[in-house]
């Protein structure tokens, strides 16, 4: 069995995110399931390093298939996208070894949330940005999110009842740039839990927005309580930039 890895884009605004579900068709990997079982003319099992939520978007999605049919991954690729709607698109086809696998070989991702602060809204591109008006405390920001470095139980920030499964996440770097109204917050770790960028990066702007202190998160971190951390920002904010193996370069 041969053994491909896709490195997909998508903007997610009309789609119901990621996974196949058995309640729409319209998700990113039914779309490209399809797609690949035409051309491979065999049932095709498209696994993803991660199910982004409805509406979030990606730059770096990598997504891992079998198949019996041999490809050059130049005509793959061009196969693919001749096929795939104007909002999703392969960048780069590889050929794998076969016990590769998208998720669980993965090693680290990067995710970055997008804010507009700012009164005036930006209509253009308001489908990769979380608006939000208030001004912001950046220095605070920093301070709170250098609390979330290192390996910590999550559990605190996670949406979903984490039942028999580790919620013990490591994170990398938390950055936040800002550019004007433009406010950028990249998050790289080993992994993430339902949810969990985007409820950080919501209590994080409940920090920018003196709405709790930067020296709360600890706290927040040891109660293991989702309904004492920040809200869930929308996912339209969302995007999945990179994920990395370990064949990758430094």
């Amino acid at each position: 069995m041969n053994n491909y890895c896709l490195t997909l884009q998508y903007e997610g605004t009309r789609y119901d995110g990621w996974q196949k579900q058995g309640n729409t068709k319209n998700t990113i990997q039914g779309r490209l399931e399809t797609i690949l079982t035409q051309l491979c003319d065999e049932p095709i099992t498209l696994i993803g390093s991660g199910r982004t939520d409805a509406g979030a978007h990606a730059a770096g999605q990598k997504a891992n298939f079998h198949t019996q049919k041999t490809w050059q991954p130049e005509t793959l690729l061009t196969e693919v996208n001749r096929r795939l709607p104007r909002d999703i698109g392969v960048v780069a086809v590889s050929i794998e070894k076969p016990a590769f696998h998208a998720r669980f070989s993965a090693k680290e991702k990067t995710y970055c949330y997008r804010v507009w602060n700012s009164t005036v809204p930006n209509v253009l591109s308001g489908r990769y940005y979380f608006q939000s008006p208030a001004p912001l405390d950046i220095s605070a920001m920093e301070q709170a999110a250098a609390l979330f470095l290192g390996e910590h139980d999550f559990q605190s920030f996670c949406a979903a009842r984490p039942g028999k499964k580790s919620t013990v996440r490591t994170i990398y770097a938390i950055d936040i740039d800002q550019k004007g109204p433009k406010v950028a917050i990249w998050v790289r770790g080993n992994g993430f839990l339902y949810q969990m960028v985007r409820i950080l990066c919501g209590t994080l702007l409940e920090v920018g927005e003196g709405k709790r202190p930067a020296e709360s998160m600890q706290p927040l971190l040891e109660a293991k309580n989702r309904s004492l951390a920040g809200i869930t920002l929308p996912a339209r904010g969302l995007m999945l930039m990179e994920v990395r193996y370990d064949h990758d370069e430094k």
